[in-house]
């Protein structure tokens, strides 16, 4: 019974994604929930990249998605402000979407990046502002750029 557990365990998709965030990325400043809430009371940009599934059970009000793999690379396009003030965020400390995220906004020349490692979970828990199931798309992230 024993050995049929643990080769459950072994076997399950979370298992096998997921992995200690680094607690830093150099050229970003990594913040905690309470100083995540006081950017968003200042209008920074929160993108979420977590999957698509995860982002309709919940998530940070007014965040826009971009799926690490395939959307975030958007922001890479020259005509994006850099000075606009992004906040990362991935599910909590076990998820390294967010510092992988954190590492090309600052790559790309984003001057105020914001790695909020502690990520949606913290937020969720300090019953801050949160939305459910909202289409977003690029026009959401441009009129909050601007």
């Amino acid at each position: 019974m024993l050995r049929i557990l643990m080769l459950c365990l072994l076997a399950s998709p979370a298992w096998v994604f997921a992995a200690e965030a680094p607690a830093e990325v150099d050229g970003a400043m990594t913040i905690n929930v309470y100083q995540a809430r006081q950017l968003h009371a200042l209008g920074a940009v929160f993108i979420d990249v977590r999957p698509r599934r995860e982002w309709s059970w919940g998530h940070v009000e007014g965040a826009v998605h971009m799926n690490l793999a395939r959307e975030f690379i958007g922001l890479s396009r020259t005509e994006w402000p850099r000075s606009v003030p992004l906040v990362v965020y991935c599910d909590s400390e076990v998820c390294p979407a967010s510092a992988e995220a954190v590492r090309l906004a600052v790559q790309w020349g984003y001057q105020q990046v914001f790695y909020f490692r502690e990520g949606y979970f913290a937020w969720m828990l300090a019953d801050f502002p949160q939305e459910k199931d909202q289409i977003d798309d690029i026009a959401t992230l441009n009129a909050q750029a601007h």
